[in-house]
């Protein structure tokens, strides 16, 4: 299974520990595609000018995942702010006019020579790439994050390109579950999935739905589980095929990342940071 994922980067900063860890959806969920022993895994998206960037890069690579389409811009890195509660990531506003929020990547056909190389691209709601939808359908199948964003609109904008879709909906009803997988495959999506916390996850492939149970975890922070996830459906799926294999899988490796700090660790201090 090769993939290249396109999109957010950030430096997930825990105010508490002093540490800063790479981080975002894109990124964490390639690195984790490599660590399931992907083929081939990249990266594109857009780095700011400073040392947090200069972090992610080192990061990457020596994960061995690479990033040589992605875009370097005069603007800082995301830095979200990061307080754990019991084991639970809670999110603080971090400094804004970051490279996150001020820039999009625009695909241009170098970029699309590269993506075709791949089996899936996968990218996010959190990646300002939505416009782009078309261009990568059409150069290899597409997974996407869409996190607790579900309106109607946007489920009929994205859906209709996309081979995956993952859902967070810890706060949904299964039968609202059930109601949102089934509209997105209606749009056009081969499979749709909704992790749910506790109650583990729920996937449906246009005819049949499939639930997985959450694995045993030793959790110290829960910090890109979701995105581990991701990983392991992708990575195990695309290599068999087989669905309650690649849950189970799936499952088991967002339960190993809870015993990690950050997305995927590698701490950095935070000395300096705003």
């Amino acid at each position: 299974m090769r993939l290249i994922a396109v999109g957010d980067n950030v430096t997930d900063c825990y105010v508490d520990a002093g540490v800063y860890f790479p981080g975002g959806n894109a990124v964490n969920v390639a690195v984790n595609c490599k660590k399931n022993g992907a083929e081939r895994v990249e990266y594109i998206g857009i780095f700011g000018d400073d040392e947090n960037a200069q972090w992610i890069r080192a990061c990457l690579a020596e994960e061995g995942v690479g990033f040589s389409r992605s875009r370097r811009v005069y603007a800082p890195s995301a830095k979200p702010r990061v307080y754990l509660k019991d084991g639970d990531r809670v999110f603080g506003p971090g400094p804004r006019e970051s490279c996150q929020h001020l820039f999009a990547i625009r695909i241009v056909p170098e970029d699309v020579a590269l993506i075709q190389q791949f089996d899936v691209c996968h990218t996010s709601c959190y990646s300002n790439i939505e416009y782009e939808l078309p261009a990568l359908a059409a150069a290899c199948k597409v997974s996407f994050d869409f996190s607790d964003k579900r309106g109607p609109e946007y489920l009929k904008r994205v859906c209709p390109y996309l081979t995956y879709a993952f859902f967070s909906g810890a706060d949904l009803e299964l039968e609202a579950c059930r109601e949102l997988l089934t509209e997105a495959c209606r749009l056009g999506t081969k499979i749709a999935g909704v992790t749910r916390g506790k109650d583990g996850a729920l996937f449906y492939d246009g005819t049949n739905f499939y639930s997985q149970g959450i694995k045993p975890a030793n959790a110290v922070d829960t910090m890109g589980a979701g995105d581990s996830f991701i990983a392991g459906f992708l990575t195990r799926y695309e290599d068999t095929g087989k669905m309650e294999e690649a849950l189970d899988y799936a499952a088991e490796r967002a339960a190993l990342t809870c015993g990690v700090r950050g997305g995927f660790g590698h701490p950095h201090p935070m000395e300096g940071q705003n």
